[in-house]
C-alpha cells in the first residue's frame, strides 16, 4: 500500500473516531449515575477543583491517541496540564447542576503554544484547539437531543464566533472565547452566562446540566499544544 493511500485511510479513521467521540460520551452519559451536585457555599458549586483536588472524580475518555494530563505548578498556581501531540482525549465529570439557580460558568486557562498551519475549524480537517470547555445537556434514552455547547480556544476563527460543530452539526455548537489575538502564557479569566447561550444558540431554555468536559485535541492537524486549566465552577452570580 502506497503512503498517499495510508494517509487518506488514517485520515478516515481519525474522523470516524472523532464523530464517535460526541457519542461515546452520550452513551456514557445514560450508564453513569448523576451525582447531585453538592456545595458548602451556597453561591458556588465547584466541578473542578484542581489547585486542591487535581482530577478526583473526573473520568478519562480518549479517542485518537491520549492527551495527558497531570496536576501542575504553572506561574505559581497549581492547575491542570494537559499536553497533546496528534490526539484527542478528555476529561469528563458527569454532574448535574441546575442553571436556573446557578447560570454562570467560571474557569482560567492558558496555552503555551497556538496550533500551526492554516486550516478551517469549521470543517472536520480542522476540529482541532488548544482547549476547550464544554457543557452537555443529556437527552437520555432519545440520544439525539443531547446538546453541547463548547468554549474553545480557536485559532483561526474570530472571538465571538460561533458555529456548528463538523462532526455533530445537530446537537454540538461551538464558540470562540479566545483566538490567536490573545496572549501566550498569560492567565485568562472567563465567566459565561450557560443558560442564556444556550438558548441563544440552540433555542431553547435548558434546566439542568449532566456533564462538564474538558478537551486539548489537535489529531486533525497533526499539532503538539499544552493548555493549562484552572478551577472550574458554576455560581449564582
Amino acid at each position: 500500500m502506497d503512503k498517499k493511500k495510508r494517509n487518506r485511510i488514517s485520515c478516515r479513521e481519525k474522523r470516524g473516531m472523532k464523530i464517535k467521540t460526541f457519542f461515546c460520551i452520550v452513551l456514557w452519559l445514560m450508564i453513569v449515575d448523576i451525582s447531585p451536585a453538592l456545595s458548602d457555599d451556597p453561591d458556588f458549586i465547584f466541578v473542578g477543583e484542581f489547585s486542591q483536588h487535581g482530577t478526583e472524580e473526573w473520568s478519562k475518555k480518549a479517542f485518537v491517541g491520549e492527551t495527558v494530563y497531570t496536576p501542575a505548578m504553572i506561574g505559581g498556581n497549581k492547575a491542570l496540564e494537559a499536553v497533546s501531540q496528534n490526539s484527542a482525549s478528555g476529561l469528563i465529570k458527569k454532574i448535574r447542576i441546575d442553571i436556573d439557580a446557578y447560570p454562570f460558568l467560571n474557569w482560567r486557562w492558558r496555552i503555551e503554544n497556538r496550533l500551526s498551519g492554516t486550516f478551517d475549524e469549521k470543517q472536520k480537517q480542522g476540529d482541532d484547539y488548544a482547549a476547550r470547555i464544554y457543557v452537555v445537556v443529556s437527552g437520555g434514552l432519545a440520544v439525539w437531543n443531547t446538546r453541547a455547547l463548547n468554549y474553545v480556544w480557536a485559532r483561526n476563527s474570530k472571538k465571538g464566533e460561533t458555529w456548528p460543530n463538523a462532526f455533530a452539526k445537530d446537537n454540538a455548537v461551538m464558540m470562540a472565547l479566545r483566538s490567536s489575538e490573545d496572549p501566550l502564557s498569560t492567565w485568562h479569566t472567563e465567566k459565561r452566562n450557560v443558560r442564556e447561550d444556550f438558548i441563544r444558540l440552540f433555542g431553547k431554555e435548558v434546566r439542568y446540566i449532566d456533564a462538564v468536559v474538558l478537551m486539548s485535541d489537535t489529531d486533525n492537524t497533526g499539532n503538539k499544544v499544552t493548555a493549562y486549566y484552572g478551577d472550574i465552577y458554576f455560581s449564582r452570580y
